[in-house]
């Protein structure tokens, strides 16, 4: 199995970045995927989490009304709108899979490489 993330890049603070999440492996239609986010000299945090099946979504406050989740069962893909960017968004982010949108945040079955998102201020 693999998760494979692309789509990050440097972009001046209240633009936007589209992130792109393939699985390859196996199909995703009965797991939840999502993103997490490490900054500099921080934890790894939760951002956001979609049910691949039924289309429930989860997303950490710091992120609400700004970012924008959405999966394409298909092609076993989730994307990641992100609108508004700010500096404090910064990171390394990565895609992961996990039992549910809701429990992702604790339980993650498989991880993606990073890709890094740099918002300049």
């Amino acid at each position: 199995v693999q998760l494979q993330a692309s789509g990050g890049g440097l972009v001046q603070a209240g633009g936007s970045l589209r992130l792109s999440c393939a699985a390859s492996g196996r199909t995703f239609g009965s797991y939840a995927m999502g993103w997490f986010r490490q900054a500099p000299g921080k934890e790894r945090e939760f951002v956001v989490a979609i049910t691949m099946s039924g289309g429930s979504t989860v997303y950490a406050d710091s992120v609400k009304g700004r970012f924008t989740i959405s999966g394409d069962n298909a092609k076993n893909t989730v994307y990641l709108q992100m609108n508004s960017l700010k500096p404090e968004d910064t990171a390394v982010y990565y895609c992961a899979a996990g039992p549910t949108a809701q429990r992702l945040a604790d339980i993650q079955y498989y991880w993606g490489q990073g890709t890094q998102v740099t918002v300049s201020s």
